[in-house]
């Protein structure tokens, strides 16, 4: 037998073993997409159909009943000359700036000092996640008790004796009414984000540690030439998802003051939620949600070409 046909025979041989795994792979891959049928259906039904309605009535004029009036682009044209509207992202930008600063910072301490801690870590770890358990109504509707004049601390100041300034009503105020919202948000956020970068911080190799420490770094030096490089995937992602929070931030401006006093907290968000179901213009509510998804669009955008240009992980 010439060597030809011995391999020719070989790969016949081959193939034949080869048929009964390959047809097993495309049974197992059509009863896999049978199984998502149904997720698929769910799915267009709750996201793809509400996001097309959303966006052919940001260019109608419609109340949310009965049928809808074609405007074309005069809601956009509103929407691009309405000084609500930019108060509204200006105040998201600082609701943005606070979070992206706060409770990173907040997180990347206490996870760090946390590391170091071996005897009730879990324990601990427990106990500040567990604000973020809590409910958002719950959460606001306790800190706006405690931080009312007449129930809260101030009420109890003036029980005691205790003459505290005006300017400690800082939700009556409109220069320290959206910070203090925000650092109520922080309150209830910032052990979150610490069991994150605990668990990132978990993950690096001790013996970068051990050879710094043999170099002669300092904590500070460990932390900054050590840890941060390796949770920089896990810190990029909590800056992305910390920015899309802000833009979408609702729960607890409105529960505690509905974008009060005089529209110092309003978000945009809240500015939406005003329009659909207070003003019934669902219209321009339409195209204030759509100029949301617009901007978190282009902050994702950024992100992925930073990313491809290798300026981030």
């Amino acid at each position: 037998m010439s060597e030809t046909t011995f391999a020719n025979r070989l790969s016949a041989a081959d193939q034949r073993s080869r048929r009964p795994t390959s047809t097993l792979h495309r049974s197992r891959t059509r009863f896999g997409l049978v199984l998502l049928v149904p997720f698929a259906v769910l799915n267009a039904a709750v996201i793809v159909v509400p996001s097309l309605a959303t966006v052919f009535y940001s260019f109608t004029d419609w109340t949310g009943v009965g049928p809808a009036s074609w405007v074309g682009l005069d809601n956009y044209v509103r929407l691009a000359g309405e000084g609500d509207f930019y108060s509204a992202l200006s105040h998201n930008l600082i609701w943005t700036g606070i979070h992206l600063t706060v409770p990173i910072g907040l997180a990347l301490l206490g996870a760090a000092i946390l590391a170091r801690i071996r005897r009730a870590q879990v324990l601990l770890r427990l106990l500040y996640f567990l604000p973020y358990t809590v409910a958002s109504v719950v959460t606001a509707s306790v800190w706006q008790d405690l931080l009312d004049p007449e129930r809260g601390v101030s009420g109890l100041s003036s029980f005691l004796g205790i003459d505290l300034p005006d300017d400690l009503v800082l939700l009556g105020n409109q220069a320290t009414a959206l910070p203090t919202i925000a650092m109520i948000n922080v309150w209830a956020l910032w052990g979150f984000l610490l069991v994150i970068f605990l668990s990132a911080m978990q993950g690096v190799d001790d013996r970068l540690y051990e050879a710094a420490r043999i170099d002669g770094a300092n904590v500070l030096q460990e932390f900054w030439h050590v840890t941060v490089p390796g949770i920089l995937p896990t810190l990029v992602f909590v800056v992305l998802i910390s920015i899309m929070w802000s833009l979408l931030a609702f729960d607890y401006v409105w529960i505690i003051t509905q974008g009060g006093p005089a529209g110092a907290t309003e978000l945009v968000s809240t500015l939406l939620y005003r329009e659909a179901f207070q003003r019934f213009d669902v219209g321009y509510a339409a195209s204030l949600g759509l100029s949301l998804t617009f901007i978190s669009g282009l902050i994702i955008a950024g992100f992925l070409l930073l990313q491809k240009k290798g300026w981030t992980v």
